[in-house]
């Protein structure tokens, strides 16, 4: 009698708290968690800072859900994989606005952060049950550009399964226009940027303008949707390689 009659009353107790903790989460409008000074250590998402304190390392298992048939990782995995770490890495800085990754400095000038450019390289994909060590960190791109690389690695063995480097730029989300870095944006990211590259890059090559008497010509293209995703918000990466 007694846990019939006191079961309903106690899913619904549950039911009205947790109607309250999201009610409470949308009238503020932001999350309550959000770390307003550095942290060094993250044991809920096995983070830490390194590289003298302004990179992070974030320990990572390769779940079944994140392979193929073959049990390998599969891109979009590993292209998830950086997403993450990368937002953790703004999370454990203070830096974090309530923005998707979005500095306080960036927040007050209406800018977000556009994904222009990403360069992968993958020597082995890491199967399931994998442990591997992701490493990320920053460093200036230009005058109004940051550059972001991340190092894949084996945590038993330290075998490097992929590098990747990324350039970010920035865009007021108001007139959707790319934006110049502002003096109190700088002043927040410039102490963490570190002058190291995961990808040694060449020289790029010059594109050769092409004439009506090229070889091969098609005048019926058309541009479509991921041919301009790399333009949006860094969440749409993963979308856009795996389409």
């Amino acid at each position: 009698m007694n846990g019939s009659f006191r079961s309903p009353i106690k899913v619904e107790s549950l039911s009205q708290t947790a109607e309250v903790a999201s009610t409470t989460l949308v009238e503020n409008g932001q999350r309550q968690n959000i770390p307003t000074k550095k942290q060094f250590v993250d044991h809920h998402r096995q983070g830490l800072i390194v590289e003298g304190g302004v990179g992070y390392r974030q320990t990572v298992v390769i779940r079944s859900y994140e392979v193929g048939a073959d049990k390998t990782a599969t891109l979009e995995s590993i292209l998830n994989l950086l997403q993450e770490t990368a937002l953790n890495h703004v999370w454990m800085s203070g830096l974090l606005g309530d923005g998707f990754g979005a500095t306080h400095g960036m927040m007050r000038n209406d800018l977000i952060w556009v994904v222009s450019r990403m360069q992968v390289l993958i020597d082995y994909y890491p199967i399931w049950g994998e442990v591997l060590e992701i490493d990320t960190w920053v460093g200036a791109s230009g005058k109004n550009g940051m550059r972001r690389d991340w190092l894949l690695r084996s945590k038993s063995t330290g075998r490097i399964f992929a590098r990747a480097t990324s350039t970010w730029v920035m865009m007021n989300s108001k007139t959707r226009r790319l934006s110049k870095m502002p003096e109190e944006v700088r002043d927040e990211l410039t102490p963490w940027f570190i002058q190291k590259q995961a990808i040694q890059e060449d020289a790029p090559e010059k594109i050769v303008k092409l004439n009506k008497g090229a070889k091969y010509m098609n005048s019926d293209l058309k541009l479509m949707q991921l041919d301009i995703a790399v333009v949006k918000t860094k969440q749409k990466t993963s979308c856009y390689h795996s389409s």
